[in-house]
């Protein structure tokens, strides 16, 4: 297997790499920190993207922010500033659109391959119950109608590609301590490993869905 890590330097997207890398496969890494790449850069996501041969098995975007500078989640309508909200929608959002767009045509043609982009269950619009976090909420929202959308298109070209949205758990990163709350948390490591596990079961028949970690589909 042949595999590309966006966001291999964060700590689910190096627990991604460094999963694959034992299983055999070969990985490709590529992260902001020592890459350049950034999903809210055009020219640098284009860039990044000419810059790689042949193609791949399995490409997963790991990259993504629920607090972006000085703007965290939103705990009431009243928090809600149009720059936070412009800010999550060019990560979470329209970066994720633009991976889909320069990073999906280096998926493997005539076999199974497959394009997995982190979302989050709070970007479940039918599973929302609490509120709150709308900024975050909508972006990742937007995120899953971008993948359902690229999935049908990708179809059209690629019958055996699987491209679906993934709900990591509650993970121990520093991206997730101040929130995690009472809320039980899993290692990058195992979640990487559900993550894995989850995504060999699947077939193209399930393109364009919405999984957890713990395999069970999420609605969206």
């Amino acid at each position: 297997m042949r595999a590309l890590v966006l966001g291999a330097s964060g700590g689910i997207g190096a627990a991604l790499a460094e999963a694959l890398r034992a299983g055999g496969a070969e990985v490709i890494g590529l992260s902001r920190r020592d890459d350049g790449l950034d999903l809210t850069d055009e020219t640098r996501v284009a860039q990044a993207a000419a810059g790689l041969a042949g193609e791949f098995d399995l490409i997963v975007n790991a990259i993504g922010a629920l607090q972006i500078g000085a703007h965290g989640p939103e705990k009431s309508l009243s928090a809600v500033t149009a720059q936070a909200m412009a800010a999550q929608f060019a990560l979470n959002a329209t970066g994720v659109a633009l991976a889909l767009r320069y990073f999906s045509p280096l998926l493997a043609r005539g076999r199974r391959s497959v394009f997995a982009s982190l979302s989050a269950r709070v970007g479940s619009i039918g599973d929302n119950r609490l509120g709150g976090w709308i900024s975050y909420r909508a972006a990742k929202a937007a995120q899953n109608q971008i993948l359902r959308t690229a999935a049908i298109e990708i179809a059209r070209k690629r019958p055996e590609a699987i491209v679906v949205a993934l709900h990591p758990g509650t993970v121990a990163t520093d991206l997730s301590a101040p929130y995690a709350g009472r809320h039980p948390t899993i290692t990058p490591q195992r979640s990487a490993q559900a993550l894995l596990a989850v995504l060999a079961r699947l077939t193209p028949a399930e393109t364009g869905t919405f999984w957890d970690w713990k395999g069970e589909r999420v609605e969206w």
